[in-house]
C-alpha cells in the first residue's frame, strides 16, 4: 500500500501536540519550504523540502541537510505555490492519502487558495484532508467518513454550485438526498453525535469543515 504522505505547510499551526497526534508510523514526512521548521519542532526529519526555500532559515537548513533530507529547489518566480508542489510531489511517490499541517489559520488569501487547490483533477482520486489537529478541512466528491467525538462540530458547505443528492448520517441534524446551495447556510454548525458520521452525495463538491472539541 502506498504511504500516506504528512506535508508541512508553512502556515499557523496553533496546537503542536494536537498536532503530533496526527503523526502515524510509516508516514511520508514532506515540508513546504518554511513548513519543516513545524516538522522539526515535532523531532521530525523531512524526507523532502519542497518549494524555493525563501522561508526556510539557515540553521534549519543545515539541520536537514544532515540529516539527509532531499532539498528540492524551485525558482522563486513560479507559478506554483510551494504547498501546490508538495502535493504534486507527493501525488508522484503514488500516495493515496495526504494529510496537510499548518494550511488553515493565518492569512485568509492562503487559506483559501490552500482550499481551492484541493479541488484540483489531479487529485480527484486522492484523500487530502487540510488539518491542524483541532480543525480539518477536506472536499467530498462522492463519499467520505468523518471520525471525531459527540459534540465536535461539522459543517457542510457547497463549493462552487449545489451539492446534490447529500446524505448525512450519524450528525445531529441528518441530511436525507437534499440539495445544499452555496448562497445559504443550512449546513453550518452540525455535530456529531458519536465517533463517526458519514457523508455523500451525488453531483456536486462539499466542503466539510470538522472542529474538534476537546
Amino acid at each position: 500500500m502506498p504511504p500516506r504522505a504528512l506535508v508541512f505547510a508553512n502556515g499557523s499551526l496553533p496546537d503542536l501536540e494536537a498536532a503530533r497526534r496526527l503523526v502515524r508510523p510509516g508516514d511520508l514526512i514532506l515540508a513546504a519550504d518554511g513548513g519543516s521548521r513545524h516538522a522539526l519542532a515535532l523531532g521530525l526529519s523531512p524526507a523532502a523540502v519542497i518549494g524555493d526555500l525563501d522561508s526556510l532559515s539557515a540553521a534549519d537548513r543545515r539541520r536537514l541537510e544532515a540529516a539527509g533530507a532531499r532539498l528540492l529547489v524551485h525558482p522563486r518566480d513560479k507559478d506554483q505555490t510551494d504547498l501546490e508542489l508538495a502535493l504534486d510531489f507527493a501525488l508522484q511517490q503514488g500516495c493515496a492519502a495526504v494529510v496537510v499541517l499548518a494550511a488553515l489559520g493565518g492569512r485568509l488569501d492562503q487559506t483559501l487558495a490552500n482550499l481551492a487547490l484541493l479541488t484540483a483533477p489531479r487529485f480527484a482520486d486522492l484523500d487530502i484532508r487540510l488539518d491542524d489537529g483541532v480543525e480539518e478541512a477536506f472536499f467530498v466528491r462522492r463519499q467520505a467518513r468523518i471520525e471525531g467525538r459527540p459534540g465536535d462540530l461539522v459543517s457542510l458547505l457547497p463549493w462552487g454550485g449545489p451539492a446534490v443528492g447529500v446524505v448525512a448520517e450519524g450528525l445531529r441534524w441528518p441530511l436525507r438526498a437534499e440539495t445544499l446551495h452555496p448562497e445559504q447556510t443550512r449546513g453550518v454548525s452540525n455535530e456529531l453525535l458519536a465517533e463517526a458520521a458519514s457523508v455523500s452525495l451525488e453531483s456536486g463538491l462539499l466542503l466539510v469543515v470538522h472542529r474538534r472539541q476537546g
